[in-house]
């Protein structure tokens, strides 16, 4: 369990003032001076001592993502884009930085700005978080006013700039190279890689997207160092992480939580427990929408972190921990996800394209049972042939709940094929 001392977000669930003045009492902007005056590399390394790994799903080194910018300038700017889209269903945490920790994330890009040689930073907000994008731009403002940012930044020599660019709620602009181009103003469509954003990304410009926990976290494991942040957790899985736990829980909620905590603790310490109680645990998806759920003996014991969930062919994805009692109509469940992914599908690859649509509409048939067996595995050859197949992951999201379904529900969709078939005979 995470001891309070150890407590990166303190003010998630927003009892204390938001603002800079707020802000400043709890330790935000401490010596930022100073830390602005440590070498840019060394503070890379610092990032990657940690052991920092994205918070936005893809759980990549954060230190060794920043090292890919250029040290030294063709004559192009370099830019930091923080992704705030958070479109990734059951998936709230980013959202309650932004309102009531919003100067975190400002010092953070500061910080990430000036270790990557960046002259600006655009977060990108789902154009849904109204309020949040309000209070970040009062809180840029604050910081402006404050000489924390602009023209010298915090004293340092260092000029910095901060945008917010408010999307129009495309799931699809979760991805990096679809939200440089919706910042662009193009369609948000994934783009090949190679090259990478910090070769040729923003407006043809080295970049590095972070998510905003990643980049909001950074600031603390500066002050305190990467040692204090590297022995939280387990190995190759440091820190602390912000999990969102909802569905059938006695008390849904947003915690910071150290990361390799037991699954159950975790609900059941955090979220009151289970609605009904443990046994009445049917199934958890551990990481938001996209990653294949776990049934109650694999929750039993699982850890939350990227490799433990890994081993059990699921994912800590986002953290987003939706939590389904024996009350759910589990085949149901991931027909309505396939149906959001083909819906969210921005069509410019064959396989995401015309495979969503497929998965959809076959799972719709399973839900009913108006569906042969041999049908259960033509649907995961269309999975398979989906997964690994398309320019960005949005293919792999919507394959995985179906394979994680077959995987460990299979006996529910044939249950449910043979009482169509009995039903039909009759």
């Amino acid at each position: 369990m995470l001891q309070d001392k150890d407590r990166i977000f303190t003010n998630l669930y927003g009892f204390d003032d938001w603002r800079l003045a707020g802000a400043k009492a709890r330790g935000d902007w401490d010596n930022i001076k100073g830390l602005l005056a440590k070498d840019q590399d060394a503070i890379i390394e610092e990032v990657k001592a940690s052991g920092l790994r994205g918070r936005g799903g893809a759980g990549f080194s954060t230190g060794t993502k920043w090292s890919f910018m250029p040290k030294k300038s063709d004559g192009r700017p370099s830019y930091l884009v923080v992704n705030a889209d958070e479109g990734e269903p059951g998936t709230c945490k980013d959202r309650d930085i932004m309102r009531h920790e919003p100067h975190k994330l400002i010092e953070g890009c500061l910080i990430g700005g000036f270790a990557m040689r960046a002259v600006a930073a655009y977060i990108y907000i789902r154009g849904e978080f109204w309020d949040e994008a309000n209070r970040l731009e009062y809180a840029i403002g604050e910081a402006y006013d404050a000489g924390l940012l602009g023209k010298n930044a915090c004293g340092s020599g260092y000029d910095f700039d901060i945008y917010v660019h408010r999307g129009a709620g495309a799931y699809i602009c979760g991805e990096e190279t679809a939200l440089i181009e919706s910042l662009e103003g193009k369609k948000g469509q994934p783009r090949l890689k190679p090259p990478f954003p910090a070769a040729v990304g923003v407006w043809g410009c080295p970049t590095t997207v972070n998510n905003v926990e990643s980049i909001a976290v950074v600031p603390t494991i500066l002050r305190r160092g990467a040692s204090w942040f590297a022995h939280l957790g387990r190995p190759n899985n440091t820190g602390t992480k912000v999990f969102c736990i909802s569905g059938h829980v006695n008390r849904p909620c947003n915690v910071e939580e150290m990361m390799g905590i037991p699954l159950r603790e975790l609900i059941e310490r955090h979220a009151h427990g289970v609605r009904g109680g443990w046994n009445n645990l049917l199934a958890v998806i551990p990481g938001g929408s996209s990653v294949p759920l776990i049934p109650k003996d694999v929750c039993d014991m699982v850890l939350m972190d990227f490799d433990s969930l890994k081993e059990v062919k699921s994912g800590l994805g986002t953290a987003a921990v939706i939590v389904m009692d024996k009350s759910t109509d589990i085949v149901k469940a991931i027909a309505r996800l396939s149906k959001f992914y083909m819906h969210e599908s921005c069509g410019q690859c064959t396989p995401c394209r015309e495979g969503t649509g497929w998965l959809w509409r076959m799972m719709e048939r399973m839900v009913r049972g108006e569906a042969e067996r041999e049908e259960i595995d033509v649907m995961l050859d269309v999975a398979g042939r989906i997964e690994g197949h398309t320019i960005c992951a949005l293919g792999d999201a919507a394959a995985w709940p179906v394979q994680g379904l077959v995987r460990h529900f299979r006996g529910e969709i044939e249950r449910r094929i043979d009482e169509f078939t009995r039903k039909k005979a009759a």
